[in-house]
Order: structure tokens, then C-alpha cells, then sequence
């Protein structure tokens, strides 16, 4: 099983970036790491960061040409589209996955370094 989404351009993938957070972006986020963890084939693409993988994806070319950049983001399961104009839903992830939604939330742990000396 191999899960693709192809992100607008955007600063980063978590939404967290910009002046207010994007929940979708975060819950997006959050389940992409929970699958990776897991060990299933996952990626997420960034049209800003990764236009390659645009390019080289005939389906998203595809895609693009016919409809523009607005139709992101674009999800393709074993290279075929399921999902055009918004994420998938973690229902949805789960059901492709065979795995409980509830599986989806883990959030990735961030490791914190603070330099007392420095302050």
C-alpha cells in the first residue's frame, strides 16, 4: 500500500508556520506520522519545496493541466486518485490502511535543547 498527497504550495506542512494555525494541516500532520510510524508507505509532497515530484507524477501532471493548482491537495492510493480538492479524512486513511483511526494520533515528539548559559 503506498499513500501519496500532494500538498499546495504552502511555508511547511503542519500549518503551525504561519500567523494562525491550520487544524486540518496539523490533524494531516499528525496522521502521516502516525502511518510512517507504523511502518506503511506514506509521502507527502509540497508543491514550494518538492515541484519535482509534481512534475514526475504523470496522474498529478495531469491533474494540474486540466484543472490548475487550485485542486490541491490531491491524494493518490497505489498511484490512483482517491481524493481531489481536500485531505483525506483519517476514516479514510484508516479504512485504505486497514488500521483503527484512533491509531492516527500520534504527534510527532519534538526534543527541546535549552541553553541556560546563553539567558
Amino acid at each position: 500500500m503506498k499513500i501519496e498527497i500532494f500538498d499546495p504550495a504552502m511555508c511547511c506542512s503542519t500549518g503551525v508556520c504561519g500567523p494562525g494555525v491550520d487544524p486540518e494541516l496539523t490533524r494531516v500532520a499528525s496522521a502521516v506520522y502516525s502511518i510512517g510510524q507504523k511502518g506503511f508507505d506514506i509521502k507527502r509532497f509540497n508543491l514550494t519545496s518538492e515541484p519535482n515530484a509534481f512534475v514526475e507524477n504523470s496522474e498529478i501532471t495531469k491533474i494540474l493541466t486540466e484543472q490548475g493548482p487550485n485542486v490541491l491537495p490531491v491524494t493518490l492510493v497505489n498511484g490512483q486518485v482517491e481524493k481531489i480538492g481536500e485531505y483525506p479524512t483519517n476514516e479514510e486513511l484508516s479504512e485504505w490502511l486497514g488500521i483503527k483511526p484512533e491509531e492516527l494520533k500520534q504527534k510527532p515528539k519534538v526534543k527541546l535543547s535549552i541553553d541556560l548559559k546563553q539567558l
